[in-house]
């Protein structure tokens, strides 16, 4: 084999042991997320902070900020306090924390003040959307699965569509393995989520069937903006966390931007306390 040759033989064999790397890594969490979506409460909320404060971190690594204390202690803390409060059903208290933990951070970063700010607010609202989804006792559940089975077939989508077939980049400059046909293969297999919710009576077709497009189309472009932050900053991976995956901002990024505007769109038409109906029931 000529070093020609051997090159591209490398690449495909470093592509086939990502592949089963990403495929173990999703067999081990996905369940784990589904079980403690399914249990709620407080085990839920616990994930969520958990997660949320690793998020911070990560967009703190990325701008280079990781090891200033002055921020990454009063961030963390904001955010676990926040989690006690929505454990303890105490929205409006979870809310005062983090803007005093926005206020907090972004006043004691020596630089990058803006970016700092800008990684928590995306953390803080990461952590309300996903408990707010999640609280209604009667769609709670159906309205974060349905979320969490739209990002993850339109990251599945958008990784075989896109390797399958190939074709034009979607956004060459920020994701250069990014192509319009793994865009459309997500946002495809999103519609088929929607249609099978509308098949098993969970909602009507026609709003889920939009609900489902829209948020493939957030997710995506979720995953488009922390492509943006790593370019900004020459940064390859969020961190390496999770095998095969990069970080959890690599792995969440569609997650938060599709659970953030669901939660919106929930909130408009259910309240604080119907989100998952606001969501679901049309």
């Amino acid at each position: 084999m000529t070093e020609g040759e051997a090159a591209p033989a490398a690449a495909a064999g470093q592509g086939s042991r990502n592949l089963l790397m990403r495929v173990v890594a999703a067999l081990v969490l996905a369940p784990l997320a589904l079980a403690m979506a399914y249990a709620g409460g407080w085990l839920w909320a616990v994930l969520v902070t958990l997660a949320c404060i690793g998020l911070f971190l990560e967009w703190l690594m990325i701008i280079g900020l990781a090891r200033d204390l002055r921020v990454t202690v009063p961030g963390v803390a904001s955010l676990a306090v926040a989690g006690i409060c929505l454990i303890a059903g105490r929205i409006d208290a979870a809310l005062i924390v983090l803007l005093s933990g926005f206020v907090v951070v972004t006043l004691l970063s020596s630089e990058r003040r803006n970016w700092t700010g800008a990684g928590f607010l995306y953390a803080a609202a990461a952590e309300v959307a996903s408990v707010l989804v999640r609280l209604d006792p009667g769609s709670g559940f159906l309205a974060l699965i349905f979320v969490l089975l739209v990002v993850w077939v339109s990251d599945i989508g958008g990784y075989f569509a896109g390797r399958g077939i190939g074709g034009p980049k979607l956004w060459p400059r920020v994701s250069p393995n990014k192509t319009w046909a793994g865009a459309i293969g997500g946002f495809a297999l999103s519609l088929a989520v929607a249609a099978g919710f509308a098949a098993l009576n969970l909602g009507k077709a026609g709003p889920l069937l939009l609900l489902g497009g829209f948020l493939s189309v957030v997710s995506q472009l979720g995953d488009l903006f922390e492509s943006a932050v790593k370019r900004r900053f020459g940064v390859k991976d969020s961190s390496h966390i999770i095998p095969g995956h990069g970080g959890l901002m690599d792995r969440l990024d569609g997650f938060v931007a599709a659970v953030v505007v669901a939660a919106i769109l929930g909130f408009l038409r259910g309240g604080a306390d119907g989100v998952g109906r606001g969501l679901m029931v049309w």
